[in-house]
């Protein structure tokens, strides 16, 4: 048994939220430089040059990337031989508290959903914790925009839907969010499961590297198909009209009922904003 401080916990959330609402990962950076090539529309290039230079600046000057510095997403994996000695939900609670209250980024988390009073630290984080083998904790954290999130959406559909159902309900959402999620987009989805699974599964998918391949062919076919099809709507760098309206499709699928096609759909701003850690 192996036992890991949670105040160490503590001091890698606040560290890893700081440095992500900060500097943007270069492969990200790499992409929008890319999409800046291949952008059809003059003003599309120009929006595309206007986020690199902020995003450089962010990091040049460590300031946030957008002011809307978001609601913290935390995946914990923990082995089944480690032992905490405290409690993990209030050591991750602690370092976003000391990020957002210490780093002077926008708290954004009201305490109930009707009344709107601000819990004035950006706590409690949205955390999901998954026991593995081993003796290993691994974290990561997403600091996720309002924006991008409100234009997300799930959809059980039925399974004589099929692939075409799938596109046309992505494309639809894409489509209909227009400038909303300030593409150009990074757009997860969740395939199977049930209702709240394929959710999970869609926030789960952004948390992949912006540049890897599915290794399931039916999958990354199906990411291929979408990421041409969403840059052909002519939405564009942040609704603008242009060729680029998508950085990238993420898929991550589970098994699911006889009878249904759960569809998650979660879209990530062009501020994809995560980082991760091993224990």
């Amino acid at each position: 048994m192996r036992e890991i401080s949670v105040k160490l916990i503590e001091e890698k959330v606040e560290s890893m939220l700081l440095d992500a609402c900060e500097n943007i990962p270069e492969n990200v950076l790499n992409c929008l430089r890319c999409a800046k090539k291949r952008e059809e529309s003059p003003l599309g290039q120009e929006v595309i040059e206007r986020i690199i230079q902020n995003d450089e600046l962010a990091r040049n000057k460590h300031l946030p990337i957008c002011q809307d510095t978001g609601v913290v997403v935390c995946f914990v994996e923990v082995g089944y031989d480690v032992h905490f000695d405290g409690d993990l939900y209030e050591a991750i609670n602690n370092g976003v508290s000391k990020a957002y209250v210490g780093g002077y980024l926008r708290k954004s988390v009201v305490k109930h959903p009707l009344d709107r009073v601000n819990t004035k630290n950006n706590t409690p984080a949205i955390v999901h914790v998954k026991l593995v083998p081993g003796d290993h904790v691994k974290i990561e954290v997403a600091p996720k925009g309002g924006g991008s999130e409100n234009m997300s959406l799930v959809k059980m559909l039925i399974p004589a839907d099929g692939v075409e159902g799938v596109k046309k309900i992505v494309l639809d959402t894409v489509f209909n969010g227009g400038g909303k999620p300030c593409p150009p987009i990074i757009v997860g989805i969740g395939l199977g499961g049930n209702l709240e699974k394929s959710a999970l599964l869609a926030k789960e998918s952004l948390m992949r590297e912006i540049d890897d391949v599915n290794p399931d062919p039916i999958l990354a076919n199906l990411e291929k198909e979408l990421y041409d099809e969403i840059n052909q709507l002519g939405v564009g760098p942040m609704g603008f009209g242009g060729t680029v309206t998508c950085l990238a499709v993420k898929i991550n699928a589970y098994p699911c009922h006889i009878a249904s096609l759960p569809v998650a759909i979660n879209i990530q701003c062009h501020a994809a904003r995560h980082k991760s850690c091993v224990l």
